[in-house]
Formats: C-alpha cells, sequence, structure tokens
C-alpha cells in the first residue's frame, strides 16, 4: 500500500499520555478482541464533524469488548489549536468516552502511517489490522453519510467473518507534520489517492 501499514500487519506499539494523565500503551488494550486506533486532532473540520459519531461508536460497541482510542499527532507550532492543554480541554468539552492520546514526536503517526485526520485502523484480537480508512463517505456531516465502513469492519470481526472492503481512502485533512507544508502527503501514498 506504500506510507500506510498494510492489512495484515501487526499494531505497532506506543505508550503515550492521555488527557485522563494516565500513559496508555497499546498492551491495556489487550482484554479487548477489537481495538480500533484513530488519528484525531482538535481543529481539522472532518474531526469536528465524526466527534459526536466516535463518542456514539464507543457508546454502541463499548460492551461488545470494542475499544476505541484516539491519537492526536499534529505539529503545534504551526497548529497551536491542537496543544496538549486544548485536547484536555476538548475531551472535556465534548464529553469524550475514549482515551484521546498526544503523540508529539510524531513517530506513532509514521509507524501507522497515518494519512489524515480522521484516519481508522482496525485490529482483531491478535492485534492484525484488518480494516483501515473511513468511518463513513461523508465525515462532516452525519446527515449526509450513506455508507458505514467502520461499522462494517467491526461487525464483520465481531461476527467472525473477513471485512469485506478491508480498505478505503481516509477522508479529511492530512496530518500535520513537523517541518512539512500543511498540505503535504507523502510520494508513496497509497494507489487510490494518487
Amino acid at each position: 500500500m506504500g506510507f500506510t501499514i498494510d492489512v495484515g500487519t501487526k499494531a505497532p506499539g506506543f505508550k503515550l499520555p492521555g488527557v485522563d494523565g494516565r500513559n496508555w500503551a497499546l498492551e491495556d488494550f489487550s482484554a479487548f478482541p477489537v481495538l480500533v486506533i484513530v488519528f484525531s486532532c482538535n481543529h481539522c473540520p472532518y474531526v469536528i464533524g465524526s466527534e459526536e459519531r466516535m463518542i456514539k461508536f464507543r457508546s454502541d460497541y463499548g460492551d461488545r469488548g470494542v475499544r476505541l482510542v484516539a491519537i492526536n499527532s499534529n505539529e503545534t507550532e504551526n497548529h497551536p489549536g491542537d496543544s496538549f492543554e486544548l485536547m484536555i480541554e476538548r475531551a472535556k468539552e465534548r464529553g469524550f468516552n475514549f482515551p484521546y492520546l498526544r503523540d508529539d514526536s510524531q513517530d506513532i503517526a509514521k509507524a501507522y502511517g497515518a494519512m489524515r485526520t480522521p484516519h481508522f485502523y482496525v485490529f482483531d484480537t491478535d492485534r492484525v489490522l484488518r480494516y483501515n480508512g473511513r468511518m463513513d463517505n461523508h465525515p462532516k456531516d452525519a446527515t449526509q453519510a450513506v455508507t458505514h465502513e467502520l461499522r462494517d469492519a467491526v461487525d464483520a470481526l465481531l461476527e467472525g467473518r473477513p471485512v469485506d472492503m478491508p480498505v478505503t481512502e481516509a477522508l479529511g485533512c492530512n496530518v500535520k507534520w513537523r517541518g512539512r507544508d500543511r498540505k503535504w502527503m507523502p510520494a508513496d501514498v497509497c494507489d487510490f489517492i494518487k
């Protein structure tokens, strides 16, 4: 696939600070059969338009063995609204019911190949990637969404079925990489974006 990790790849490890004052590691979610990691942020209109759906997703699937974790990797020199302090405020203001973590070094975003905010990764019980892409086809406005690829992928895993559509194009703002133009995308991003 290029920049982003391929379906079938094991989840890269991480240990990152959360807005709740705790450091979270990949292993902290080992009790959950399905782990959804989303690269997110505070300022992107696509993320803002998806936040209520992310909260509802966590509510709908939390009792079914699914855990959602959001990671903000955006650089903050040119995007100060993504600072850790403002992440804490955002999580409280919006009532996030999932861990919201800060990847200040951007190493985790690089390890996963995060391209956009939001960008979702769904891992099975062995932490093998089974889905990579978007939540649905309209992150800015839930009333316009007519697909639900993230829920379809999670439902398939919970039912022991293969994911019908394991890769979709993540829709949103570019991850804001330190030292790069705000619209920079890696040259070897996946084929359907070129």
